[in-house]
């Protein structure tokens, strides 16, 4: 019995090993434009997982690998990540002003709906109190021109604020913890 339950935590654990060389062994991406994963919430990293697997968003790397994984190691994977804690990056908080734009931004396109008060996301929703800024601008910036298509909501929503927005919400939420 033992030997059986070692056999199946092995692809897994192999599988946890190929996620932290791109998204880091500690948690903290080595690429400032690759998200933290650690400490994400499981239904949200299960649905990315998934819309790599089907398409609907879009990078060589993940849609390789994604391709490979079943439903069940997805969940795996999803429940793995989302019980570690959530790295802190050192990022710096945003000055007065930028924070003032970045609110003005939440009060048009009401980013709290979704991503809750502390912008700690919940379920399906994402956390984005402290991701990485540059890993936030890129996300942002590909819904907004639709590259990114696994949540049309967002295009709009992104459509609806100027880059400076974007880059203003980026960096305010980069810096939170």
């Amino acid at each position: 019995m033992v030997l059986c339950q070692a056999s199946r935590a092995d692809p897994i654990e192999e599988k946890v090993q190929l996620c932290n060389a791109c998204h880091g062994e500690n948690g903290i991406p080595q690429d400032v434009q690759t998200p933290v994963i650690w400490g994400q919430h499981q239904g949200y990293l299960y649905l990315q997982l998934r819309d790599y697997k089907r398409g609907t968003r879009k990078s060589d790397p993940m849609s390789t690998i994604a391709e490979t994984l079943e439903r069940d190691e997805m969940m795996a994977l999803a429940e793995y990540f989302a019980g570690k804690p959530w790295p802190r990056l050192g990022q710096p908080s945003a000055s007065d002003a930028v924070a003032a734009q970045a609110q003005r931004a939440n009060v048009a396109v009401n980013c709290t709906g979704c991503h809750l008060g502390a912008y700690q996301g919940d379920g399906t929703q994402p956390r984005l109190a402290g991701q990485r800024r540059e890993y936030l601008v890129k996300s942002m910036i590909e819904f907004r021109t639709r590259t990114r298509g696994n949540n049309p909501g967002m295009s709009d929503l992104m459509l609806s604020i100027s880059e400076e927005a974007i880059a203003a919400c980026a960096e305010y939420l980069a810096g939170l913890q």
